[in-house]
């Protein structure tokens, strides 16, 4: 008896460790964009919030691998890194957009493990502080005398998220033809607005947490919000597209992915972790600072959302143009 007890005893002991057995060591999370976008605001925002509520162990490295609108850090994954269990990379419907796209050669979606979301991004229209632009009308206004004469940087390659914000926007304004707006890629956000801050553009496409720094400094006008209402907190005072007559809703969801070859116990374990930080205090004030709209969903639910996510887009790409 006493046996069969020391058995059952070493049984439950061994069941226990090996529910937590994964141990990530040393984290890393990939944004597949220069630092200042919206890759590099997810992986660093969660990052901290990982690391201040103790799910990792010591610090989360933040790595920028820029490139293809996401398609050099997906390939380097897929390829390089696939049974990395430490790693997670940041994603967004950029993302589902290269993916809808087939702009990143012989991928699919498949070929990694999605993660979590970690809320959704609204899209922004902004100008430079100084423009005499002052809304979203009058910059269409612009396109349509002139396509040639306005320029909107974004930080998603050409067809990219951005990109299709800024035809969808022009879209609903009456522009005829959406391939002729000029729309010029940049490696993340923060190279889009620095370009705009110089006057090489007259306009900027992204979203509102990617641009929130440009706004507290005073350095970029938003003429609109790509939302259904208007945003709460420091956007509160941004009018949205709608209101001004043009009837269009850009949001972009924030997440991660991981790569295909994970362990399902590091699987798991990010699941959780990306999940903690969802359901934490901390991030919830950091939603309400950039502008962040719920969407919390992880694992298999994610895994759909994404699926459906490249299905949408896809459609809307073929609707546009820009896929056959």
């Amino acid at each position: 008896m006493k046996k069969l007890i020391g058995l059952a005893a070493a049984f439950t002991l061994a069941s226990s460790l090996s529910a937590f057995a994964f141990d990530p060591g040393k984290t890393e999370c990939i944004a597949p964009a220069a630092p200042g976008g919206g890759w590099d605001f997810t992986c660093r925002q969660v990052g901290k919030a990982l690391q201040d509520l103790k799910i990792v162990p010591g610090s989360m490295q933040v790595s920028n691998v820029a490139g293809g609108g996401g398609g050099v850090a997906y390939a380097e994954v897929v390829s390089k890194r696939n049974d990395d269990n430490s790693l997670i990379v940041a994603a967004s419907s950029a993302t589902a957009t290269r993916l809808a796209q087939g702009a990143f050669p012989g991928n699919t979606m498949d070929q990694v493990r999605w993660i979590g979301s970690v809320g959704a991004d609204y899209g922004i229209i902004a100008v430079a502080k100084n423009s005499s632009i002052n809304t979203l009308p009058e910059l269409m206004d612009m396109i349509k005398k002139d396509p040639t004469s306005v320029s909107v940087a974004g930080g998603s390659a050409v067809g990219g998220w951005d990109h299709l914000k800024v035809l969808i926007a022009a879209n609903k304004a009456g522009v005829e033809d959406v391939r002729q707006v000029k729309y010029v890629a940049f490696d993340g956000g923060g190279e889009a607005v620095t370009q705009l801050l110089a006057g090489s553009v007259q306009a900027f496409t992204g979203d509102a947490s990617e641009a929130k720094g440009f706004v507290d400094s005073g350095d970029i006008k938003v003429i609109a919000v790509l939302a259904p209402e208007r945003l709460e907190g420091d956007f509160s005072s941004f009018p949205t597209a709608k209101e001004q007559g043009i009837d269009v809703i850009g949001a972009n969801w924030r997440g991660f992915y991981a790569p295909g070859g994970m362990s399902d116990e590091a699987y798991k374990y990010w699941v959780d972790a990306v999940g903690k930080v969802y359901a934490s205090d901390e991030w919830k004030g950091i939603m309400a600072a950039n502008g962040l709209a719920p969407l919390d969903l992880q694992g298999d639910q994610f895994q759909a959302f994404v699926k459906e996510s490249i299905a949408s887009i896809t459609e809307l790409s073929k609707q546009i143009g820009i896929v056959k």
